[in-house]
């Protein structure tokens, strides 16, 4: 992170909002998987922010990619980021508690570290990082339980489907660095879009949507507010606190995220976590705090002003 980006007040709202915006993503997943499939929700995550971010881009001035070759990044970056973790996450809700699944999710930057270090040549694993990953890892465990240990039950299977998606997403990003000297705004475009395109042969193959009940207001106002308000609004926003304040500030919303999801699931869905699903949350986020690295630096800048 460049040291002269800072959080001011403006950003510290943006993230605080970004957060819950993304926590209530967890929360709207539950809801629309009681009505929904899985493919059918991602098709209408992706398809309606497609068209909200197209018509941003367009409107500021901004152009697409005219050419087939320019727009196949997009399409590897669509499938890692959109449509595979998307899945993963909504059918693994099917059997989870969505603040669980916001928990699971939260450990992509755990996975990032390792794929970056196994992938790449320019990010390796430092110690500090190696005990961050198995502090992390070590949450993994104790939410995932002993009984997991005994045979894959279908809970088992749906927490590890999260895992996948978070995995996935950590790809991602690694991917999505290839797109530094491309507008934020069309690359978010430019993967909803992409998304869209393969999720609607996906959708129609397997959930063959036009065989399911008509969907009520209620399924199309959280269908809806999943794409404009989770999708589009909180990618315009989260390149803002990108651009403004760096990418290590922003990526502080993955420590927010979980406990918004989990205050959603309690109050709104009757939720109630587990004493093992607090400890594996706290021990994922020692981890996450290991691997930013700030809580570190502030311990050295703490001894050094003792010193002098």
């Amino acid at each position: 992170m460049n040291k002269s980006q800072a959080m001011g007040s403006a950003e510290w709202i943006l993230l605080l909002v970004l957060a819950t915006i993304w926590g209530g993503s967890f929360y709207l997943f539950k809801v629309l998987v009681a009505v929904l499939p899985p493919l059918t929700i991602v098709l209408g995550r992706v398809s309606f922010a497609a068209v909200a971010l197209l018509a941003i881009v367009y409107l500021s001035g901004q152009r697409m990619p005219a050419t087939p070759r320019a727009w196949a990044p997009f399409f590897v970056l669509g499938a890692f980021n959109n449509v595979i973790p998307f899945a993963l996450i909504i059918w693994g809700e099917t059997r989870i508690a969505s603040g669980l699944a916001a928990i699971l999710n939260a450990t992509t930057p755990l996975f990032t570290i390792v794929l970056a270090h196994l992938l790449t040549h320019e990010e390796r694993l430092t110690p500090p990082k190696l005990i961050g990953v198995l502090f992390g890892l070590t949450g993994v465990v104790v939410l995932m339980g002993s009984s997991a240990l005994h045979g894959l039950s279908l809970r088992s299977i749906a927490q590890l489907a999260v895992l996948a998606a978070a995995v996935s997403y950590g790809y991602a990003g690694i991917y999505g660095r290839r797109f530094k000297a491309t507008p934020p705004l069309v690359t978010a475009a430019g993967q909803v879009s992409a998304s869209t395109l393969m999720a609607i042969p996906l959708a129609l193959m397997v959930d063959r949507p036009w065989t399911l009940p008509a969907p009520g207001w209620e399924t199309w106002s959280a269908l809806l507010a999943l794409a404009l308000l989770c999708t589009a609004v909180a990618y315009v926003m989260f390149f803002r606190i990108l651009a403004v304040a760096g990418a290590t500030n922003a990526s502080l919303v993955t420590f927010l995220v979980p406990i918004g999801a989990l205050v959603l699931g309690m109050r709104l869905l009757g939720e109630h976590p587990s004493a093992s699903d607090m400890l594996g949350m706290l021990l994922i986020f020692g981890g996450l705090a290991m691997i930013d690295g700030r809580i570190l630096t502030l311990r050295q800048r703490l001894r050094e002003r003792r010193a002098t």
